[in-house]
């Protein structure tokens, strides 16, 4: 975790370990077993299973900022949302991000990069239109604290076992296994474990990534609540970005799923959904916690 004057949070930091030690472990299992039978092919799937990872690290920040077609701001470009991040970077001390603002009526904001130094914090201009200064200050210091945390990290990296397994899935059930059928070669055996291998990968990733998600979410809401002494703002802010999501079309929160994990607040209806599926938790969750941490900063010093 990197150090910063946001509060640390060990259970993030063993849930951050746990999950990275795991899918680590199951994409090298998934890279093995293809490598095992696929002999052949070994070092082209070596190559493309590092390459893979390494390009999901690389440039997460880059496809990120792509799929929401968002773009960098300049402090002259944007001086008040500049400006309150300079402060917060500056509480927190911590390296100030990249800033970015994406043209779109969705209000929501999100936190990517593969480190500290190299992260990017962007907004909509939908989420500009909705929140007052104090909620926005809130909502840049909670995607700050996924920046100082890690944890944005750890989400890029930890995906790549679950996308490849996902791709490979995909590949078998409408490619591979029909052509290994037709030609009766004996691949179909092969095919069929590494589809259920790949299978395993992916329900595991799967779940594992939502729990942590949803976990993240609420670390960075108490990191926020505490490094601003605003709780009240941040409740305020979750509870207009939900109302303005809600408001929002199902295709264009559709449009906009690919990095619904890295939401403050999820791009779908129905956000209190309690479920393995749910990437985030539930808007009564949050606000109780922040009610919590409220009521423990009202309370006068012994």
């Amino acid at each position: 975790m990197a150090r910063s004057r946001f509060i640390k949070d060990t259970g993030l930091t063993v849930r951050m370990t746990s999950v990275m030690f795991l899918l680590g472990a199951l994409f090298v299992a998934l890279v093995v077993t293809l490598m095992y039978f696929f002999s052949g092919y070994a070092p082209i799937i070596a190559v493309v299973a590092i390459g893979f990872a390494f390009y999901q690290w690389w440039s997460s920040d880059k496809m990120a900022m792509r799929a929401m077609r968002a773009r960098e701001v300049t402090p002259e470009e944007a001086p008040e949302l500049h400006g309150m991040i300079d402060r917060l970077c500056a509480l927190a001390d911590m390296p100030k991000p990249r800033v970015g603002v994406a043209d779109m009526a969705l209000p929501n904001a999100f936190a990517t990069g593969r480190s500290p130094d190299r992260s990017v914090v962007c907004v909509t201009t939908g989420i500009l239109d909705v929140l007052d200064a104090e909620e926005l200050e809130a909502v840049l210091a909670h995607e700050l604290s996924h920046v100082a945390h890690r944890d944005v990290l750890v989400m890029t990296l930890a995906s790549s076992a679950g996308i490849l397994a996902g791709m490979l899935t995909r590949g078998a059930q409408f490619g591979g296994i029909s052509r290994a059928g037709r030609g009766n070669n004996g691949a179909l055996p092969a095919l069929l474990v590494a589809l259920v291998v790949s299978l395993v990968v992916y329900a595991v990733s799967f779940v594992l990534l939502r729990l942590l998600s949803r976990y993240r979410e609420l670390c960075a809401d108490r990191s926020a609540a505490y490094l601003t002494m605003k709780p009240q703002a941040l409740a305020s802010a979750l509870t207009k970005i939900s109302g303005g999501v809600g408001a929002i079309p199902q295709k264009d929160l559709r449009a906009n799923s690919a990095v619904n994990s890295l939401f403050i607040v999820p791009a779908v209806a129905g956000v209190s959904l309690k479920t393995l599926t749910a990437t985030h938790p539930s808007l009564e969750q949050r606000l109780g916690q922040l009610a919590r941490i409220q009521a423990e900063l009202g309370r006068p010093i012994s």
